[in-house]
């Protein structure tokens, strides 16, 4: 049984969504370095493909009666939301509604692109921190809580903000083309953060 399962850790389909998630978590983690341009034409493409990825993950059964690790604190997750915010600036806030004519309804739900993607980043970050440290059976629960945390959380999440973040790139906005060098003069918590799991990963 334990082969088998090492077979589906490893498989093409799994290697490829844990690259695509750790490349969302490290540009996430220093989105500070581009400009608010190169943030959205990234983050636009990065999405679809994580979407994408993970709907392909295999449909696995925990093993474990415990719930996975947790890696991402509350404050590691403010972190990440304040770069975010200081990048989207006045892009940030968005009306979570599905029709573009109540765009301007005082009625329809605001949300924070910010928010959502620190919520995405927070459940990626754990998963991958997991797979890379796990045993077999560690590993397939990791990917087992992600793709339920996709199906039922996170990935309705990343639907509901590339809608904004799509208008916003492709609809004539006037995007800072400067990288804001005050967002990591002002903070360099998140040189710690990458820090914190680099660190990790060389303890195991």
């Amino acid at each position: 049984m334990e082969e088998n399962i090492e077979n589906i850790v490893y498989s093409k389909n799994v290697l490829e969504f844990t690259t695509v998630a750790n490349e969302y978590c490290a540009f996430i983690e220093k989105g500070y370095e581009i400009s608010q341009k190169d943030f959205f034409s990234k983050i636009q493409k990065l999405l679809p493909l994580l979407y994408l990825k993970a709907s392909l993950l295999p449909e696995l059964r925990a093993i474990n009666t415990e719930e996975c690790e947790k890696f991402v604190s509350l404050e590691e997750w403010e972190i990440i939301n304040k770069i975010s915010k200081s990048i989207l600036n006045e892009f940030d806030s968005f009306n979570d509604v599905y029709d573009p004519l109540m765009q301007e309804d005082e009625n329809s739900c605001s949300s924070s692109i910010s928010e959502n993607i620190a919520d995405i980043y927070q459940d990626l970050k754990d998963f991958v921190n997991l797979y890379n440290i796990g045993s077999v059976e560690m590993m397939n629960d990791a990917i087992f809580e992600c793709k339920l945390n996709y199906k039922n959380f996170w990935g309705q999440r990343l639907v509901n903000i590339l809608r904004p973040i799509h208008n916003i790139f492709y609809g004539n906005k006037e995007l800072n083309t400067e990288v804001n060098t005050e967002i990591k003069d002002t903070d360099n918590n998140s040189w710690n953060i990458s820090q914190k799991f680099e660190n990790l990963d060389d303890d195991e």
